[in-house]
């Protein structure tokens, strides 16, 4: 009795060692691998602002803060991605090296060696709920907010310094030069808004000004020459102080918040908001329940990559197959997951099948872990054969 004892607790040790070798290789890798496709998705996504930096001067420090704020957004999509690709290429090299062969000939179930990967999944799990639930909504607010802030810096978007600068509305405006004080020196603005009217002003200085109808710009000692092009009149007015409204950004905040910002209980009762249409309110239910249901595909990839290496037999050419199947179906589930989200924000009827669409492989990969050992059953058949 002592003598099985002790041998259980050599196993059970060598188990926690396993565990904790694998575990480390899974984590290390997930970092690395989320840090890459991070890396590359906040490249594309910096492009966006670009132009708010070498035509409107947006300082660095804003623009690194705009594009830190897509972060969480970004990992939400990438880590159920990346711990699938991660957990795969980590059980894809034990059996490579033969190490998984060992184990499992050693009499260590599917389900002891997947333990590692279970538990990252449930780390993630936990993390990406707290992402998805305060993270996002947190930070889709501020991105919203400095938005609005850059693009209404009428100082930035309009007096470009050394450059003519053309606006949607048919006003060109070129400055000399941005004062320390805020203001622009060496104003010159061609107004052809009006088909018949063309106005050219020029002033020594100009500036922003609020008022309670929105921004103004201010110029100051200048001249405004106006001529109609019909009758060929013009006119020239001289001034101390002149303001012109600009009609080329917004004068007003948008106070409505967007589907992200909103917390997961605003999304869940969006039928008792009256502000929002029925669209806009299955748009939102359906966003509430993909909060919930979102994370766990970080558990399901990292059982799915462990499915078809532990439980299927290995083979010495390589696990190429195996592993096809397994990206195949990984696609077909995250395709499963856009498409049903469209088709459940016409109709919350389908709304059950978007659960399904998760739950159904998750519940699929835990059997063939826990239940489903092919090493003993093999070994069971050769058994029986040997028998007979």
């Amino acid at each position: 009795m002592l003598f099985i004892t002790k041998k259980l607790g050599v196993i059970l040790l060598r188990m926690k060692i396993l565990n904790v070798y694998i575990f480390k290789q899974i984590f290390i890798g997930f970092l690395l691998v989320c840090f890459s496709l991070l890396a590359m998705l906040w490249l594309t996504q910096s492009l966006r602002f670009v132009e708010m930096v070498t035509r409107q001067g947006l300082p660095v420090y804003l623009f690194a803060e705009m594009t830190s704020l897509l972060m969480p957004r970004i990992f939400n999509i990438l880590s159920p991605v990346a711990v699938f690709v991660t957990v795969l290429f980590v059980y894809n090299r034990l059996i490579a090296d033969r190490e998984l062969v060992v184990m499992q000939s050693a009499g260590i179930s599917p389900w002891q060696n997947s333990k590692a990967a279970v538990l990252i999944g449930l780390v993630l799990v936990l993390f990406n709920v707290f992402v998805m639930n305060w993270g996002i909504p947190w930070s889709e607010y501020k991105f919203r907010d400095l938005e609005w802030r850059v693009k209404n810096n009428l100082t930035q978007m309009v007096f470009r310094e050394g450059e003519f600068t053309t606006l949607k509305n048919g006003i060109t405006v070129f400055v000399n030069k941005h004062e320390d004080d805020g203001s622009v020196s060496g104003i010159f603005v061609s107004d052809e808004s009006k088909p018949d009217v063309k106005v050219t002003l020029t002033a020594e200085k100009g500036r922003l000004i609020q008022t309670d109808k929105g921004p103004r710009i201010l110029f100051i000692n200048g001249v405004r020459q106006e001529m109609n092009t019909k009758d060929y009149k013009f006119s020239t007015l001289s001034f101390a102080r002149y303001s012109a409204e600009f009609n080329n950004v917004e004068s007003k905040k948008k106070k409505d918040q967007t589907v992200r910002e909103r917390s997961i209980g605003e999304l869940l009762n969006a039928k008792n908001d009256p502000t929002l249409d029925a669209p806009a309110v299955r748009k939102s239910i359906v966003e509430g329940h993909r909060r919930i249901l979102y994370p766990l595909y970080n558990l399901l990839f990292a059982l799915l990559a462990c499915v078809g290496l532990l439980v299927g037999n290995f083979n010495r050419r390589g696990q190429t197959k195996l592993i096809t199947i397994e990206v195949l179906s990984m696609i077909v589930i995250l395709g499963g997951d856009l498409a049903f989200t469209n088709l459940a924000g016409r109709s919350l009827i389908l709304l059950p099948v978007l659960y399904l669409n998760c739950l159904l492989p998750l519940l699929v990969c835990f059997y063939l872990l826990f239940f489903y050992n092919p090493f003993y059953f093999r070994r069971f058949r050769a058994k029986e054969h040997y028998e007979k």
